[in-house]
């Protein structure tokens, strides 16, 4: 079993080159002279972040930033992850700053430096605009409301939910929470009024029914004590913008009223409007797939033949492995690998290779439970009759028992494929930008989640189809002496 320790060990250097090297980083980190800040933002906070209908991220703030940047003449990167994940950037120093509507309040000042602020906001409550029977706080109780984690119309609901006795639903992006809403399994939705109003004004099936609560200030956020020069040139360009009017004019570009506007919300016209976006999700989505199996299958086999291996030693080793990575889930590894590890140990990684990494090892710990189970379906008689001709164990192992053992697997080794092509929507949590991901983001602009969700899922089962077609003749092939 020295060779399979070997490749352990090989392995296990390869992947810490790999983190080590960043080699999916942008090639700019590299220049500290010309340092270029990496910015994290939201992807699903309209107006003030979304994405158009060309694939660029647009709002009030990422004109603010751009604006700000060419006034003070920094470079940046921004990083579209989702509110809850870019603020988990910011803290373990994967990004510089974070741009995202985020609300200054006095609990977030104890872990970040804020900029002066460039927006006061404020919290409204919306219903379907079918709804005649909610009009006020008082008629919420004891029926569902809907909020975005982490926002200000999460902490204004919770702090009034025991006084109107309502329950709090929570969401991960406008989209849906609106969604919850029109559906009638909520009956109201609490959000920050130039959000909401946009919203509404974009046809999201909602109405305002109150008036503006006092909210907090929207603000530039920094790591505590880090990045202090970045938030400094924020401010003064802030400043200039507004001598200049610059940033009454992004504000009037994003927050002018007007009726709900037309668009072609059918099928084929979202389908048109969307395809380049879906398309380049789902590169990002086979690419993440074939990678992390190529990756997997090397891993399950070595794995699989340590679970086997006459040394304790190793079979605990291989034990520990395929017992965390298929006993937690697939999230959590994505969060400790991408925020966790880097954290406490103060390196960057970038979403793609932490992706990787993670789907690798969660597949590859499945993948060594398939090649353990496929090998000790072969009779044992195969292996003592090789042994007894005077084949050493390792020939024996590679020239008689994998073979047959093999066959036993290809069922389970394409079922880990489709599962794993599945698995890649869990990894929109730290902003990769695959099919799952890219629908969020087009539902975000349009609000056409029920018709968006069924084109994703069309295109999911279509790819998993031919994908299972094509393994299924490979099966054959395999089976009848013809690969």
């Amino acid at each position: 079993m020295k060779k399979t320790y070997n490749f352990t060990r090989l392995f296990m250097l390869m992947v810490v080159l790999l983190t080590a090297a960043n080699l999916f980083l942008p090639s700019n980190h590299a220049n500290a002279a010309e340092k270029t800040y990496t910015i994290a933002t939201d992807i699903t906070f309209a107006p003030f972040e979304f994405q158009d209908t060309n694939g660029d991220f647009v709002g009030i703030d990422m004109d603010l930033v751009n604006a700000i940047a060419e006034d003070q003449g920094f470079k940046y990167e921004m990083k579209p992850l989702g509110f809850n994940a870019a603020v988990q950037a910011l803290e373990s120093k994967q990004v510089d700053a974070v741009i995202a509507g985020m609300s200054i309040t006095d609990e977030r000042k104890l872990k970040f430096d804020f900029s002066e602020p460039y927006f006061d906001s404020g919290i409204i409550m919306a219903v379907g605009k079918d709804n005649d029977t909610v009009s006020s706080y008082k008629d919420l109780k004891g029926k569902r409301v809907a909020v975005k984690t982490g926002t200000e119309g999460a902490t204004f609901a919770e702090s009034i939910q025991d006084k109107y006795g309502f329950k709090i639903v929570t969401f991960d992006d406008s989209a849906n929470m609106y969604e919850d809403v029109k559906t009638g399994n909520s009956v109201a939705v609490f959000d920050d009024y130039p959000v909401l109003a946009y919203g509404i004004k974009q046809g999201n099936g909602l109405k305002i029914v109150t008036d503006k609560e006092a909210g907090n200030s929207y603000g530039f956020a920094v790591s505590k004590g880090q990045n202090a020069e970045l938030l400094k040139m924020f401010n003064d360009g802030l400043t200039n913008l507004k001598a200049s009017g610059e940033y009454q004019k992004i504000m009037d570009k994003y927050l002018e009223t007007g009726s709900e506007q037309t668009k072609d919300s059918s099928y084929f016209g979202l389908l048109k409007e969307s395809l380049p976006s879906l398309l380049s999700g789902l590169k990002m989505t086979l690419i993440l797939t074939v990678v992390s199996l190529l990756i997997a299958t090397v891993v399950g086999v070595i794995f699989g033949l340590m679970r086997i291996a006459k040394n304790r030693a190793l079979r605990i080793i291989a034990g520990i492995y395929i017992d965390i990575f298929r006993g937690t889930p697939l999230i959590v590894q994505a969060f400790f690998i991408y925020f966790g590890i880097p954290a406490a140990l103060d390196f960057r990684i970038s979403a793609i290779a932490a992706g990787l990494i993670t789907l690798s090892l969660n597949a590859g710990a499945y993948m060594a439970e398939i090649v353990r189970g496929g090998i000790e379906s072969v009779d044992k008689g195969q292996m003592e009759a090789a042994r007894s001709l005077g084949l050493p164990y390792g020939k024996a192992m590679s020239k008689v028992v994998l073979p047959q053992a093999i066959q036993l697997m290809i069922p389970a080794f394409i079922n880990q494929f489709v599962i794993t092509l599945k698995d890649t929507s869990i990894l929109s949590i730290i902003g990769i930008n695959e099919l799952t991901q890219s629908g969020k983001i087009i539902i975000a602009r349009n609000l056409e989640s029920f018709q968006m969700w069924i084109i994703v899922g069309a295109m999911y089962f279509v790819v998993i189809m031919i994908l299972t077609k094509v393994s299924n003749v490979l099966e054959r092939r395999i089976k009848n002496g013809k690969a």
